[in-house]
Formats: structure tokens, sequence, C-alpha cells
């Protein structure tokens, strides 16, 4: 990032990259860091200001993350969650166990709307167990709740300001312009395009790359899409491109995938058959982590195989984004671990090549606008996320060749029946999960005992929360009667209606 900009200290929130990425939206480049690294980040990017993050520790348990009292001297900073408790403490104010912990929405009572406060809404989104009781000296209390009575503190001539919420989630009402007033209060140059981001990033593989050669680990989604064609205009036909049937994929997509690649986006790709492979290794397996981890091996040892083969191979690329790598491991800070995915969480520990993952920062839709501004065409950048683990992931417990056909047609037609109502570009993600419960039915005056499926529809800005989504009966109707008609096997139809958090998108 060289000099300059916004300077995100990492203590473990799930949300913490959601920082960063309203401060990008705002025009100002932004950069996070583990906080245990703070003093050396500082006097090597010297930031216009610092943010810090949320966490998941109280800031009374031993060994609480926390940094130097005199690192927040002479800039301005801003405290979120657990930042704001950890700032309270360090500058001499009073922090508590809270009497009763606020998870979830609540109501803001805004006591002067003239500095942090302007123009944010009374409805924020909470999740914290302690509390500033008392601001450190020199602090006004600007806002309050029912069971936090400093929810927002502000010192406006040090330009040390606290938040108890997340304005950061788009939970929180008119939440960004609580980051706008704080870059507008301190002044901060905007210096961020997104534009940018494809320059830099280019540079960046050409300077990590040289002359080496890249094999690339295709999909068929957005991210690697993206993250290919990005490589190939850094090294050109030094990238190497590997789109593996893992057996897991949805239905007639390898092959039309295949195709696309090399007529829409003309990059060099071979295509490879591994189904057999993955689907014999999968037998057996019911637990999801373990499913993860298989697949990651054998794709990475298909990828090293190929890189043999090719000769010169020194990296790996794919195509990670920051909700991958934010839950599959705090990559930055300690957040906890949700779930692992085959290309983060589920690599060996000792890989032969190097990764090259140039979209490990963004968020999908970030992904999808570089896309467009790479010209990549549309049936990629309007694709619904698929996970990296395939149909193995929407399918709960054992992933056997029977389950996978019946998943792939119920999946078909909840696609085609989105594409035909005009809802699939309204959602983040439809998709048709397998459930291992099998219910009674009256099919054609017969007792049946078939499996569930369940239908999750969502709607998200980012991945990182989702709200579910409720279409009309019509639509529901006709997708439960295809459904149960068309796929053998299937006698019953459910909608998930789990909000992100606490549930995530996918069921594994």
């Amino acid at each position: 990032m060289g000099k300059g900009g916004i300077l995100i200290l990492d203590f473990g929130s799930q949300y913490t990259q959601l920082i960063a990425r309203r401060i990008r939206e705002l025009g100002v480049y932004s950069e996070i860091v583990p906080f245990f690294s703070a003093r050396e980040s500082l006097e090597k990017i010297k930031p216009n200001a610092l943010i810090l993050s949320g966490g998941p520790r109280s800031v009374y348990e031993k060994d609480a993350p926390s940094i130097e009292p005199s690192l927040l001297e002479g800039k301005p900073v801003l405290g979120i969650c657990y930042g704001h408790q950890m700032m309270a403490k360090l500058l001499g104010g009073d922090v508590k166990q809270a009497k009763a912990r606020e998870y979830g929405f609540a109501s803001l009572r805004i006591l002067d709307p003239s500095g942090l406060l302007k123009g944010v809404g009374t409805r924020v989104w909470m999740s914290h167990g302690d509390v500033v009781e008392e601001p450190p000296e020199g602090f006004k209390v600007t806002a309050e709740t029912e069971n936090t009575p400093v929810a927002v503190m502000e010192n406006r001539e040090k330009l040390w300001f606290g938040v108890q919420f997340h304005p950061e989630v788009h939970h929180t009402q008119n939440g960004t312009e609580v980051f706008r007033n704080f870059l507008e209060i301190s002044r901060i140059p905007r210096n961020w395009k997104l534009g940018d981001f494809i320059d830099r990033k280019v540079e960046e593989i050409r300077e990590t790359v040289g002359n080496g050669k890249v094999i690339c680990a295709l999909s068929g989604g957005v991210d690697s899409t993206v993250a290919a064609v990005l490589i190939s205009r850094a090294i050109g036909g030094n990238l190497f491109c590997i789109f593996v049937n893992n057996g897991l994929l949805r239905k007639g997509e390898f092959e039309e995938n295949l195709k696309m690649f090399r007529q829409k986006l003309h990059l060099n790709v071979k295509g490879i058959d591994a189904s057999e492979r993955f689907l014999n290794a999968l037998q057996g397996i019911r637990e999801p982590e373990k499913k993860r981890k298989i697949i990651g091996k054998i794709f990475v040892e298909i990828f090293e195989e190929e890189a043999e083969k090719i000769g010169g191979i020194k990296f790996l690329a794919q195509g990670t984004t920051y909700p991958d790598v934010i839950e599959s491991a705090g990559v930055k800070g300690p957040a906890a671990v949700i779930k692992s995915h085959h290309n983060v969480g589920g690599l060996p520990d000792r890989m032969k090549l190097k990764l090259l993952e140039p979209l490990r920062e963004l968020f999908k839709d970030e992904v999808r606008e570089i896309g467009r501004r790479l010209g990549i065409d549309p049936h990629f950048i309007e694709r619904h996320p698929f996970p990296g683990p395939g149909l193995a992931v929407r399918i709960v417990g054992e992933v056997t060749r029977e389950r996978l056909g019946k998943l792939r047609e119920a999946d078909k037609i909840l696609e085609e029946e989105m594409k035909r109502s005009g809802i699939y570009v309204e959602l983040w993600q439809g998709f048709a999960v397998l459930v291992p419960v099998k219910t009674v039915g009256v099919m054609g005056d017969e007792r049946t005992y078939d499996e569930v499926i369940a239908l999750r529809l969502v709607k998200s800005v980012d991945g990182m929360t989702a709200d579910w989504y409720l279409p009309d009966r019509d639509f529901l109707a006709r997708v439960s009667s295809r459904i149960v008609n068309e796929v053998k096997g299937i006698n019953r139809v459910v909608l998930d209606i789990s909000s992100k958090p606490p549930a995530t998108i996918e069921w594994e």
C-alpha cells in the first residue's frame, strides 16, 4: 500500500475485512495487520489514521490482545467494539462486564449528532459482553443504549473515537456514515479507486512470479475465473489453467465451462475428468471437514501431477477470496475458525507449489467489479457463488453417485425456476441441499419413504452476513412440485429461513 491510508489493527473480529471494505468504498486505501505487529506496521506504513477492530475476547482475560498506549498518540483513532473497550481501558476509562450481553439489533439513543454520528441511524448491530461504564478523561459520551452507557465516545480534540456497535455490517442503519464522518473529521485524503487494484496487482504478480510458470485451478466460478484472467494479463503464456471435473460439479458444468474458457476467455485450459478418483475417496465419509480435507488433498495432487508434466511450474494460483480466508482461519489476526475450504484450510501442510492468491483481500462483489473491468463475459461474472468442494458440502452426510444425481437434478430445477421468475439476479445465492433425512410420503396412492431437499435462498452484499429470502408462493409451489415429480427419491421440499449469522450460507 505504500505510505498513508488507514491501518486497521485486527483483534480477531469476523468483520475486520468489512471495515477495510467500507473505507475503500469511501475512496481511502486501507490495510489490515495483526495487532501484534502494530509498531512495526506503523513505522513502515506511516498511516494517516488507525482503526482498532472488534474481537472475540474480553479485555479482562489473561493475555487479552492489546497494544501499547503510546501507539495511539499523534493520529486519529477509531475503536470498534473490542477496540472501543480496549482503547477506553488503555486511556484510563472504566470497562466492566455487561449485566446483559447485547447480541443483534439494539436501539441507539444519540446524544450528540454533530460529530461521528452525523447521519447515522438508531438501529445498530451489537455483539459484546463487556461495556465501557465511564469514558477516559477528555472523552464525551455521544450515544447510549439501554444496556450500554457508553455506546459512543468522542475526543474531538485528539481525534479519538470509540463505538460499541459494528458500523461495518450492513445491519447497522447508515453505519457507513460513521466511517465517512471519521475520515472527514480527521481530514484523511482520498487515495483509492477499485480500478487501481488491477494495475497494482498485475505489477505485484509480475514481481512475485518473475519468469516462473503458474498453474491455475479453475472451477468455473467467478473467483477463479477473474484470478485466471488477472494473472494472464500479468504473465501471459506462462499461465497454465487446469479445470478438474471432481464429480461434484453441477449438471453439464464441466463441458459447458471448458468450452467457454477457451472460446470466450481465450485461456490455455486443460480439462481433466477425475470424478472417479474423488468419489472413490469420499466413500463412507460423512463429516464435513473430512470431506474438505480429502477434496483439497486430491486437487493439489492433481495440480502437482500436471505441474510435473508441464515442467518449471513454481506456483499454484487459486481464486481464494476474503470470506474463504476469514472463515477458514484468522489469517491476519486471532479470528475464530468457522470452517475450512479446500482452497484454504484443506491444503496439505507440505505442498510442493507456492500459493498465488491475488483476490484473497477482496469480497465477491468487488471481484465481480474487477471482472467487469477486465472485460470478462457476464456468464462468469453474474453466476451465483459455488463452493470449492462443490456439491459435496451441499449433500449433508455421505456423498454417493445416487445422492449426487438427486441433488444435481433438484439444483438444476431450482436454477431454471429462479431464472424464469427473474429472482436469480436479485439473489446472492440460491441452491438446493440434500438432507440426510427420510420422510413418509404418498405418491400415486402408494407410501414412499424418501429423502428431503432444502432450498437455500439468500440476499447479501458481501457474503459475510446474509438474510434469507422469501419468494412468492407460486414460485415455491412450482419448484416443489417439479422436484418431487421429476427427481426420483425425493418426496419433500423445505425452505431454509436462517440468516447469517447465526447460520452460514452453506450447510456444511
